[in-house]
Formats: structure tokens, sequence, C-alpha cells
């Protein structure tokens, strides 16, 4: 296994944090061929809506952290707010 240490996930979160969310999302579903979708835009705080994915062969779990703001329309727009990558319980590095 080869899982990202703290230095390599720091520098996934450099490489992505001025990304729009779907192009953040396209490049975590390439990292990893058995990526997986925890949870989309789901609600667990009032007004934060979180992503996650978890990338299993590198040992990450990536949070995305948006808030939503209704514009024109009452259509829903999104800020993407904060990135959290974590270790999983797997990987100790």
């Amino acid at each position: 296994m080869a899982y990202l240490n703290k230095q390599e996930r720091d520098n996934l979160l450099d490489s992505i944090k001025n990304l729009k969310f779907n192009r953040i999302k396209g490049k975590l579903r390439h990292m990893d061929a058995k990526n997986r979708l925890i949870y989309y835009r789901n609600v667990q705080e009032s007004g934060r809506w979180l992503t996650a994915y978890e990338l299993p062969t590198l040992g990450v779990k990536v949070t995305l952290v948006e808030n939503m703001e209704l514009g024109r329309k009452n259509k829903a727009e999104y800020d993407l707010e904060e990135i959290i990558i974590e270790p999983t319980k797997e990987n100790r590095l």
C-alpha cells in the first residue's frame, strides 16, 4: 500500500485548494480507482454542506465544506469554504 503521509496530504491540499468544486471532484475520482463517495452535499451542521470522498488505496478521506446561498431565481449557489484531508484509520503515516 502506498498511503500518503502528512507532507503528501499537505501537497494534495495545496494542489486542489484553488480549484472549483467539480474540478476537485474529478481529480479525486481519478487519483484512486477504488475511490468512494461517502456523502454528497449532506448537511450535518446548520449552514455547512459536506461532501466526502474516501481514497482507500491512498489511505485518505477528503471532505469538502461548502456554504449555500439562494441566488437569482432561488437557484442554490455553493461556495467552497474549507477542504479537510485526513488519514483513514488504516493509514498510520
